[in-house]
C-alpha cells in the first residue's frame, strides 16, 4: 500500500485516476455498499491509503451518511452505489440530499458500454433516474474524460446553492489506461455581497417599518452567520422566528428576540405574520408547507424582502420587493454597518423598547411555561413525549448535537432545545424519513469529538434500521433514542383531523410490536428500553461514556389510548 496518490502523472487506470482525483479534491471517505461493477474502484482503495471506506448495508444508508457528513462538514462527501437497482435504492437519501443542499458527490458503478446494448441483469440508463435530484448528471464515455468530469462534479456541488451530482461509471472506463492529465480544483468564490445602493435600499426598507419581522433559514447555518444575524436584530429590536422547516439551528435561541419556529400551519403562520408590515426572510425558503389549507400563508400587503444565495428561493411563491441573490452572512455585515452608521439616540432606545417587549413571550419565555407544562406530565405512561424531551434536553451536555427525526415525537423538543451553534441540530430537510439513523453516523464522523444524539421515531427507525451496523462497525459515540409509539401517529392525527375518522387502516406495528432493543443488540449496539423518568438520566450518561454507539428505546404514548404490551 502506498502512503500517497499520484496526481498530475501520465498514465494511469480509469480506477486509479478517479480515487486520485477524489482524494486531490478534499474527500476523505467514501461511503458505499460495493457490487460487482464496483469491484475496480474497490481496488483502487485498497492500494492507497488517503480516502477511508465506510460500509453502509443498503443503498439509502449509504447516501445518507454523505448526506450527514457533507451537511455537517461542508465539505464534499463521495458516495458509491451499485448500479440501477441500488441507485433507485437510494433516490429517497438523494431526494433529502437536494432539499439539504448537501454537496454529495454519488457514483454508481455501470456495466461495461456496449454490454448494456444487451441488457443484462442490472441495467438500466442511470443519468436519467438521478438527474431530476441533482444539479447535473453525466456518463463517462471516455477515460479521457474522466479527469474533467470530476473536476467539473466537485465545483458544481460546491458552488452556492450546494447540492448533489452523479456520475455513472461504466466498467471499462474504470479498467482503461491512458495517458491523463488530472488537473486540479476550482473553487468559486461566492463571499459576494450587494453593492452600496442595494444595501442602502435594504436598510432604508428595514428602517421604514413600524413592524418588521425576520424568518432565519438555512443558509445563516451553512454560511454560520448567527452572530451577524444577532447583531441585526439586536440593532432594530426585531422579533426572529425560525423558518417553516427546521432543518438546522438557525439562530441563536436565548437570544432575547428569538420566538420560536413559525410552525407549517398555515393559519398559524398566518396569524403571527399578520402582526408585521414588513417581513425579512433571511437565507429562509418562501413559506414551504406540508400540506394543503385554503388558509393562504401570507397576509395580503405584507412586504417582502429577501436575502439567499439560492436564485429559485427568491420570489418562488410571492412577490418580493427587494430580492437579493447574494451571501446572507457578507451582506448582513455591510447591512449592519450601514445601520450602525444611522443610528441615533433615538433609534437604539427604539430598538432596546421592541426587545424588552419580546420578553414576555420570546421563546427563552416560552421554554420556562413548556417546563412548567412538562412538570405536570411526569406521572403519565406511557411517556407523554412532552415530558420525554423535557427530560432528554435536561440529559444532554452542552456541546451536543442532536439529530431529530421524531416527527410527533419531537413535536415539542424545540421548545426545549437551545440552538447555541450553526451545528448543534440537524432536522428533516424534504419531509422524507429514514435519515436520522444514516445521517447521524455522517454526522458523527465530521463533528467528532461532538457527541452525537439522534431522536427518531420507531417508524422513521425502521427505514433505515440496518445503519445501525455500520454505527457498531465504526465504533461512532452516537445515542439513539427510539420514541416507540408502535405506530405512524402523525398520520393517525391527519385522518382525524382532515377525515374526522379514527379508522387507523396500516398504521400500526403491533402485532407483533418491533423490538428495538433485540434488534440494536442483534447488530453489536448496546441497547435499554426505558419506562420510568428516573432511568433517563444514569441512561444517558452511561450512554454518553460510551467509546461505541448506544440504543435506548422509550415506550411513549400513542395519542389514542393504545398501550404497549
Amino acid at each position: 500500500m502506498t502512503d500517497s496518490l499520484p496526481v498530475n502523472t501520465t498514465t494511469l487506470a480509469g480506477r486509479t485516476a478517479f480515487v486520485s482525483l477524489l482524494a486531490s479534491e478534499g474527500v476523505a471517505l467514501m461511503f458505499g455498499n460495493p457490487g460487482t461493477t464496483e469491484l475496480a474502484i474497490m481496488q483502487a482503495l485498497t492500494e492507497q491509503s488517503q480516502i477511508g471506506y465506510v460500509l453502509g448495508l443498503q443503498e439509502s444508508i449509504v447516501v445518507g451518511m454523505a448526506d450527514g457528513y457533507a451537511r455537517a462538514s461542508g465539505r464534499l462527501a463521495a458516495c458509491n452505489v451499485h448500479v440501477a437497482p441500488g441507485l433507485g435504492n437510494a433516490l429517497g437519501a438523494l431526494y433529502n440530499a437536494k432539499f439539504s443542499g448537501s454537496p454529495v458527490l454519488v457514483t454508481a458503478g455501470q456495466q461495461e458500454q456496449g454490454f448494456g446494448l444487451t441488457e443484462p441483469m442490472l441495467y438500466d440508463a442511470l443519468v436519467p433516474m438521478a438527474a431530476p435530484y441533482v444539479k447535473w448528471a453525466i456518463e463517462v464515455t471516455r477515460v479521457q474524460d474522466l479527469p474533467r468530469i470530476i473536476r467539473r462534479a466537485a465545483k458544481v456541488a460546491l458552488t452556492p446553492p450546494t447540492g448533489p451530482v452523479f456520475l455513472s461509471l461504466p466498467g471499462d472506463i474504470l479498467d482503461a489506461t491512458a495517458e491523463l492529465d488530472l488537473g486540479a480544483p476550482t473553487r468559486v468564490a461566492a463571499a459576494n455581497r450587494p453593492n452600496d445602493d442595494l444595501i442602502a435600499q435594504l436598510a432604508a426598507a428595514l428602517q421604514g417599518a413600524q413592524r418588521p419581522v425576520i424568518i432565519a433559514g438555512h443558509e445563516l447555518a451553512t454560511r454560520d452567520a448567527f452572530a451577524e444575524a444577532s447583531e441585526l436584530a439586536n440593532l432594530l429590536g426585531i422579533p426572529v422566528y425560525q423558518q417553516t422547516v427546521p432543518t438546522g439551528a438557525h439562530f441563536p435561541s436565548e437570544h432575547p428576540a428569538y420566538m420560536g419556529w413559525i410552525s407549517r400551519s398555515q393559519p398559524q403562520v398566518r396569524a403571527v405574520l399578520e402582526q408585521h408590515d414588513l417581513l425579512l426572510l433571511l437565507g429562509a425558503e418562501q413559506l414551504r408547507m406540508a400540506v394543503f389549507n385554503r388558509v393562504e400563508a401570507l397576509p395580503s400587503g405584507l412586504r417582502i424582502v429577501q436575502i439567499s444565495e439560492r436564485d429559485w428561493e427568491l420570489g418562488k411563491n410571492y412577490p418580493t420587493e427587494l430580492a437579493v441573490l447574494a451571501n446572507v452572512r457578507e451582506t448582513l455585515r455591510a447591512l449592519n454597518a450601514a445601520l450602525t452608521r444611522a443610528q441615533t439616540a433615538t433609534t437604539r432606545e427604539v430598538a432596546a423598547q421592541r426587545l424588552r417587549a419580546l420578553a414576555a413571550d420570546n421563546w427563552t419565555a416560552r421554554r420556562r411555561r413548556a417546563i412548567d407544562d412538562g412538570v405536570q406530565l411526569a406521572n403519565v405512561r406511557p411517556f407523554d413525549p412532552r415530558f420525554l424531551m423535557m427530560r432528554l434536553v435536561e440529559c444532554l451536555p452542552r456541546d451536543v448535537v442532536v439529530v431529530d427525526e421524531g416527527l410527533t415525537s419531537t413535536a415539542s423538543l424545540l421548545n426545549f432545545l437551545p440552538y447555541r451553534d450553526s451545528q448543534g441540530y440537524y432536522g428533516l430537510a424534504s419531509g422524507g424519513i429514514g435519515f436520522a439513523i444514516a445521517g447521524a453516523i455522517g454526522i458523527s464522523l465530521a463533528l467528532r469529538p461532538r457527541p452525537v444524539v439522534a431522536i427518531i421515531g420507531d417508524g422513521s427507525a425502521m427505514y433505515s434500521i440496518q445503519a445501525l451496523w455500520t454505527a457498531a462497525n465504526m465504533k461512532l459515540p452516537i445515542v439513539y433514542v427510539i420514541a416507540n409509539n408502535r405506530g405512524y401517529r402523525i398520520i393517525k392525527e391527519r385522518m382525524k383531523s382532515m377525515r374526522g375518522s379514527e379508522h387507523f387502516l396500516g398504521m400500526d406495528f403491533r402485532d407483533p410490536e418491533i423490538d428495538f432493543v433485540a434488534l440494536a443488540e442483534s447488530m453489536g449496539v448496546p441497547a435499554l428500553r426505558l419506562t420510568e423518568a428516573e432511568q433517563m438520566g444514569p441512561a444517558m450518561a452511561t450512554a454518553l461514556g460510551r467509546a461505541g454507539p448506544t440504543l435506548l428505546e422509550v415506550m411513549v404514548a400513542d395519542g389514542f389510548g393504545g398501550l404497549p404490551r
